[in-house]
């Protein structure tokens, strides 16, 4: 059998949710809401979850404690992906990325164009690594988490899947370290 033939066991994922907003607390935010129940029904663990206001200091020095913890896996934001001057999140978190993940950006634009058509355009949704965890960067409506989670994430984050995801590639993402 090859590789490729084998099944995997699926393993579960500490996964951290962070919400960038201005007006949204924890009773209101549906978005956080959208991702906590998919991953947690998906079989993975919710390690974290924050809301943070659209500063760029904010986000950072939040997402900078989530990839300083072996213990989570992937951090996945909501919020702030816009055009307008409030939105800061791909700013405040390129920085860290250690490598992008541009196919990342460019299957959720494809997934999202069958549900809001060129509105897509507006969303600066991107993904990369940073210290060995997956960091992905959606826009704040949960149409737009869902088509991230549903279309994309629930599969790569999933060691089931084949002929590759995410998974099975975490304990070479500190390689070069």
């Amino acid at each position: 059998m090859s590789i490729s033939e084998k099944t995997a066991d699926f393993v579960p994922l500490s996964i951290a949710v962070l919400t960038i907003s201005d007006t949204r607390n924890l009773s209101d935010d549906r978005s956080g809401d959208t991702l906590v129940s998919r991953l947690e029904s998906a079989g993975h663990v919710l390690a974290s979850r924050a809301i943070v206001q659209d500063n760029i200091e904010d986000i950072r020095n939040q997402v900078r404690l989530w990839i300083n913890d072996p213990a989570i896996h992937v951090v996945i934001t909501t919020g702030g992906t816009g055009l307008t001057g409030r939105d800061v999140t791909p700013e405040a978190i390129a920085p860290l990325f250690e490598k992008t993940m541009d196919g990342f950006a460019i299957l959720f634009h494809r997934i999202s164009f069958e549900n809001v058509g060129t509105c897509t355009v507006q969303s600066r949704a991107t993904a990369g690594v940073s210290n060995g965890t997956y960091i992905f960067v959606l826009p704040g409506s949960t149409g737009a988490c869902k088509d991230a989670w549903d279309g994309i994430l629930a599969k790569q984050l999933d060691a089931r899947h084949k002929p590759s995801n995410f998974v099975e590639l975490l304990p070479r993402l500190n390689e070069h370290k």
